[in-house]
């Protein structure tokens, strides 16, 4: 069952949040604090509270996946994603792999601003996301070591990140949907042109609205069609102007459930993101799944092909672009890549602490 979203990737992604007849085990949740967790900023939260979900038990071989911004661990165990990758004979068959679903900070079912303290929460980065997902890792879930970690979009750059940030905690990374390279160009426009829309709505109110802001839903559809969806699929999708309005129509009447506070920290998160200045450090065999239709992560730009040659284990699969991708979204559907997930397991040496 498809869920009306919480938050652009969701919306756009069509992640569902519960997988329908899965043939993994069922999910088990659950919640961690990290004592005394320090942001980058210098702010320190005695309690930061980590939700989880599991897929597998314990004693498989443990395997991180991340979600993108909005989203949430939950969100990854639909049929397009969980449904390709967990069952058994799959490559995550979860018979083998225990699977491991954090919701970053800020998301999901974590401490997130909506919480209580709005725009005192601390203003987390993505170094800070991934530091609580180490935590909840190693101290929370007593994990040592991971055989892979995979993540999508926001996801994919806290792929990156762990790959420098913990270079031994694993033999296997796959980045999907990024890039190592600063936020920058289109992608960090598109972006700050939607945070400041809805910062400017009077209804915001400096983060202290009794009502959720009308504009947010006009920011989000905007900066959702101008950056995920794939140019070849809107042109088969919408190939008049009827048709193109009724899309428009159909997204600015689904419900924006997401908390404007959340959202807009979800999305600044990335704004001081950059992999790019310690590629060197990555040791584990590095598979970066990309589409060639992402609006976001362009290939043509040359600058990924520049930054992974500085990646010694690593290669890029480029999914071909074609009416059934979807741009930046095209990487919701592991489908299109199963095939190379699986490969790179049976190639990827293990690795120890």
């Amino acid at each position: 069952m498809k869920v009306l979203c919480a938050a652009l990737s969701i919306v756009l992604l069509s992640f569902s949040i519960s997988a329908t007849a899965a043939d993994y085990p069922a999910p088990k949740q659950g919640d961690w604090i990290a004592k005394d967790f320090k942001f980058h900023t210098g702010e320190v939260m005695p309690e930061l509270k980590l939700h989880y979900t599991t897929v597998g038990e314990p004693s498989g071989q443990p395997v991180l996946v991340l979600h993108g911004t909005g989203g949430s661990g939950t969100g990854m165990l639909g049929p397009s994603f969980g449904g390709e990758l967990f069952g058994p004979g799959q490559p995550l068959d979860a018979a083998k792999y225990y699977i491991i679903l954090p919701d970053s900070i800020g998301h999901g079912k974590s401490s997130k601003p909506s919480d209580g303290m709005k725009t005192s929460f601390p203003k987390y980065n993505y170094d800070d996301m991934v530091e609580a997902q180490y935590r909840l890792v190693t101290e929370g879930l007593g994990v040592k070591h991971l055989r892979l970690v995979i993540g999508n979009s926001m996801g994919g750059m806290h792929t990156w990140l762990w790959g420098e940030k913990y270079p031994n905690a694993m033999d296997a990374l796959i980045p999907m949907a990024s890039q190592p390279t600063e936020m920058a160009s289109r992608n960090w426009m598109m972006r700050r042109i939607m945070l400041d829309t809805i910062r400017n709505d009077p209804d915001y109110n400096g983060g202290n609205y009794t009502s959720q802001p009308r504009m947010m839903k006009y920011a989000v559809t905007a900066y959702g069609i101008a950056s995920i969806g794939g140019t070849l699929a809107y042109q088969q999708q919408a190939p008049t102007a009827a048709k193109a309005d009724k899309m428009v129509d159909d997204r600015l009447a689904t419900p924006i459930t997401a908390d404007a506070n959340d959202f807009v920290y979800q999305w600044e998160s990335s704004r001081d993101y950059n992999a790019g200045e310690k590629l060197e450090a990555i040791e584990a065999s590095l598979l970066l799944i990309n589409s060639a239709d992402d609006e976001r992560n362009p290939p043509e730009t040359g600058i990924t092909d520049a930054a992974m040659k500085r990646v010694k284990n690593g290669k890029l699969y480029l999914i071909p672009a074609s009416t059934e991708t979807r741009g930046h979204g095209t990487t919701g559907n592991a489908k299109f890549y199963a095939e190379q997930v699986r490969q790179l397991l049976q190639t990827a040496p293990q690795r120890t602490m």
